[in-house]
């Protein structure tokens, strides 16, 4: 086992929105914003019991810290559960239960009068804003997101550590062929470099996160989250503007996903092992190209 070599993420408590373009949109780097919701609403209202208080009735998804098999579909949950009641388990004991894109628009439009979109440099797609929960047990496998989308990501109530890596670290990272996430056996909080020795050559920046902290995670930037305790946090997105990327986008979107959902329901559990094999020998070479020019 061992551990990557990391960085932390760039931490500022304010920035203008010129400084935000220049030193981090432009050269798609991630930064920490510590004051950017101070201002909000959300800053002293968004916690676990105002939630509860205001939609607990609701029967949401659960996923869990496993991986889908077979032909298991990997949008569909393990369980459902009245938000209350799930709340009050994030409250009061650590879990692995986690919500994914919990859509504000749909379910929790009043919480709009609680945030603003940043005036950042960012073009929001305002259709979209989501809330993501998880507990003290709760990971998030590492993915690049599919729509590739510039993001800030706010956390509240409660602390959380975000590992990310940009896209040009995708070669040592065991990247399923027709996916968007790496080999799943693979624990990013404790890597065996002995089993995946591409692992060690990958560049990792670190972000913890804090009630109130906003982190931009640049377009195909690879992440996952562990969450230390019960919390959730709000990720607002914009489109890609870059042609190439934007081009990618729709082929993730259109093509690719619909194509891996296609042939992993006819083969299962025999379409994932062939592309495990394929990432382990893509990534195999791509460790032997690195170590001959070293």
């Amino acid at each position: 086992m061992g551990q990557f070599t990391t960085t932390p993420v760039d931490r500022v408590e304010n920035i203008s929105k010129a400084d935000f373009v220049k030193n981090y949109y432009r050269p798609q780097k991630p930064v920490l914003i510590t004051g950017l919701t101070k201002k909000w609403p959300a800053y002293t209202k968004w916690k676990l019991d105002y939630i509860q208080e205001r939609a607990g009735d609701q029967i949401v998804p659960l996923y869990d810290n496993e991986p889908a098999k077979d032909k298991e579909s990997v949008y569909a949950p393990k369980r459902e559960m009245k938000l209350y009641d799930y709340i009050e388990i994030l409250k009061t004991r650590p879990t692995d239960l986690r919500i994914f894109f919990y859509e504000i628009l749909k379910k929790m439009p009043e919480l709009l009068n609680d945030f603003d979109y940043p005036d950042i440099g960012l073009k929001f797609f305002k259709r979209l804003p989501a809330l993501f929960f998880g507990g003290g047990r709760s990971k998030v496998f590492m993915h690049y997101d599919i729509d590739l989308p510039d993001s800030m990501h706010f956390h509240f109530d409660g602390d959380k550590v975000v590992n990310l890596f940009s896209p040009e670290q995708t070669k040592f990272l065991y990247r399923i062929p027709f996916s968007i996430h790496n080999l799943e056996d693979i624990d990013m909080d404790n890597p065996d470099f002995k089993k995946y020795p591409a692992l060690q050559y990958a560049q990792c920046v670190r972000a913890e996160m804090q009630h109130g902290d906003a982190l931009y995670m640049p377009s195909g930037y690879w992440h996952s989250i562990r969450y230390l305790n019960g919390g959730f946090s709000m990720t607002l997105r914009a489109l890609p503007r870059h042609p190439v990327r934007f081009a990618n986008m729709l082929y993730n979107v259109v093509i690719m996903r619909n194509f891996d959902n296609f042939t992993r329901k006819y083969w299962g559990q025999k379409w994932l092992d062939y592309k495990d094999g394929l990432a382990v020998k893509k990534t195999e070479r791509n460790l032997k190209t690195k170590e001959h020019l070293t």
